[in-house]
């Protein structure tokens, strides 16, 4: 059928899942690497648990069936192996249904990471990787003209993810309306990069227009991704460039790739690439891809009404699956950027003045001489989620008390999260605390004369000294 198929769309569909296997790819292999400490057999949030109380409709996973640490090394390591393969172009080697399964397999299996990974994996950018990959499952292969119907899937999810982000931010915090809120964003972000320390000494108006241009982006220009070429490739480029803004600007993990990743198929690059007619389309894969667009159709009335209504969620799920979902990010932005400070000491006794020695992590502030670094899109879940526990001990209570409980073990799992640990794990420390701090940005003048890109302020105890011998409680305040 002719409505049914767009043949200019035949390099952009090409780049978009080379590099949506890109994405995969980092997702798989940081699933791979922390895993055991996070989520294991002896993590701080164990899967075993976490089945035995949850049932499998709620949570559909391979892991429900089975899990040991084994089993699930076995299948990070194969969606590994699996976006390798499509990054490689193995699904253009294959016939249109083998393409169709080889991107069906790392979806489900990340369908089956995410639904026992739990607060780990609670972020907006999982449930946007799981929607958008099962769309590429019915993308098809060289096989077949581009469809028709899953284009515009596509960018139907990206108008949601920016649409969704920008109404979010104009019905939350007012800093937004006024046009302020990146005076604070660049200092207190969860993560920042490299850069961030420059963004946020630029002028001030240059952050009002920062904030300005970011509406326009995100509340005009989403509606013109379904208007005819070249204005939506037009807009589709506006959002790859405001993205690529934000990747200097900070760490992400992979939200910003795989929202430039979802911009791609709105791109028109016939002109870059003649590929020539397409085979005729088999029946059978127009029957799937139309009942599926139909499903997926269907299913978005729920993140439909959530855009409308004035009491917006973002970064929810409406299935288990992951298949429509809504999206949205910084509703609010921080005034203060509050860290948590873990130190240990292998004193015998646990005082104020005592040989305390602080645990660095990789991504998040702490010594205060260590500029930020790139890690985006590699996503450092333990570093995110000290983030969100420096805003309130309520975010840390699952977690945070197994987490003191291995490093007082020396558990090298644990360990292998962290940037540096002041003691060997054959030697870990008798107590373990932990220390809230307020930190800012120093200034140009500072900068030059400490060399030192964060100031830093006690601000109270977030946990007081914990040993062994008396197992960690939940952080709260005192």
């Amino acid at each position: 059928m002719q409505w049914f198929t767009a043949d200019a769309y035949g390099l952009s569909r090409l780049v978009f899942q080379r590099a949506l296997a890109a994405v995969y790819l980092v997702a798989f292999l940081g699933a791979a690497r922390q895993f055991r400490a996070l989520i294991g057999e002896r993590g701080m949030l164990p899967v075993p648990k976490y089945v035995a109380r949850v049932p499998f409709k709620r949570a559909p996973s391979l892991f429900q069936l089975h899990y040991s640490d084994r089993f699930f090394a076995l299948c990070a390591w194969t969606g590994c192996a699996a976006a390798v393969a499509l990054l490689a172009g193995a699904d253009g080697l294959l016939p249109l249904w083998g393409a169709m399964l080889l991107w069906l397999l790392p979806w489900a299996l990340y369908v089956s990471i995410v639904n026992v990974g739990q607060t780990w994996y609670g972020f907006g950018w999982e449930s946007l990787l799981l929607e958008v990959g099962f769309l590429a499952v019915f993308l098809g292969n060289e096989e077949v003209t581009p469809p028709v119907l899953v284009l515009f899937l596509l960018r139907w999810v990206l108008f949601r993810v920016e649409f969704g982000a920008g109404l979010i931010k104009m019905r939350g915090d007012a800093c937004w309306r006024r046009l302020t809120c990146l005076y604070f964003h660049h200092e207190t972000q969860p993560m920042p990069g490299p850069l961030s320390w420059f963004f946020h000494h630029l002028p001030k108006p240059v952050h009002r227009a920062e904030a300005a241009a970011n509406h326009v982006t995100q509340l005009v220009v989403p509606f013109l991704l379904f208007t005819p070429q070249p204005v939506a490739t037009a807009a589709a480029s506006l959002m790859i460039v405001t993205q690529l803004w934000l990747v200097l600007s900070g760490n992400f993990a992979w939200l910003n790739w795989i929202t430039i990743v979802l911009a791609v198929p709105a791109l028109d690059l016939s002109g870059l690439r003649d590929h020539g007619p397409y085979p005729a389309t088999p029946l059978w894969y127009e029957v799937a891809v139309i009942a599926v667009s139909a499903l997926l159709l269907a299913l978005s009335h729920r993140p439909v009404r959530n855009l409308v209504s004035r009491r917006q969620v973002m970064n929810t799920s409406f299935d288990p699956l992951h298949l429509v979902n809504s999206y949205g990010a910084f509703g609010s932005v921080n005034r203060v950027r509050q860290e948590i400070v873990v130190e240990g000491t292998a004193d015998a006794v646990a005082r104020e003045d005592g040989d305390w020695r602080a645990y660095e992590f990789k991504g998040k502030p702490g010594d205060v001489r260590r500029r930020p670094r790139q890690f985006a899109p590699y996503h450092l879940r333990l570093d995110w989620m000290m983030w969100f526990a420096a805003l309130s001990p309520a975010y840390a209570r699952a977690w945070f008390g197994p987490m003191v409980e291995r490093l007082l073990e020396g558990d090298r799992d644990t360990l292998r999260l962290l940037r540096r640990s002041p003691f060997p794990p054959d030697a870990p420390p008798r107590f373990i605390r932990a220390r809230l701090y307020r930190y800012r940005y120093t200034t140009w003048r500072e900068l030059r004369a400490t060399g030192a890109c964060w100031e830093r302020t006690y601000v109270r105890e977030f946990l007081a000294p914990t040993r062994l011998a008396a197992p960690a409680q939940p952080p709260g305040r005192p």
